[in-house]
């Protein structure tokens, strides 16, 4: 869950930065995100499937023996699962936030390079 941790904020930290008007500089950035955005959606995968796993344990260690015994109705056991998987759940969402971040960013970069290139194609013809 660390590495996932630290590979997410990276990622971020790359959406976080805002980028020039320079053709080059856009074209180099789409692809930079449409590789993030391939490695945010395994990431996304990989963090679903922790926190699945940490929600199948703790049915079968904590609230099964907690239910058994205060007798919870099924809408507090499933309050209660989401409480003790909060890091997993939350790491699930960031990425899934990341990974369409990188989607939007792609669609804003490429209306910007193509506002770039008309500008070049215009000046180039004396308009």
């Amino acid at each position: 869950m660390d590495e996932l941790k630290r590979e997410t904020a990276e990622i971020q930290a790359y959406l976080d930065i805002v980028c020039s008007n320079n053709p080059e500089e856009l074209a180099d950035r789409i692809s930079q995100l449409m590789s993030y955005m391939a490695r945010s959606g395994e990431l996304l995968a990989h963090a679903k499937q922790l926190l699945r796993s940490r929600k199948s344990e703790e049915i079968r260690n904590t609230i099964m023996a907690v239910a058994k015994s205060e007798r919870l109705s099924a809408s507090v056991q499933n309050a209660l699962l989401d409480s003790v998987c909060e890091q997993e759940a939350f790491l699930a969402d960031w990425l899934d936030r990341v990974n369409k971040s990188c989607t939007h960013q792609i669609e804003g970069l490429r209306s910007l390079l193509s506002y770039e290139k008309e500008g070049l194609r215009l000046t180039k013809n004396g308009y």
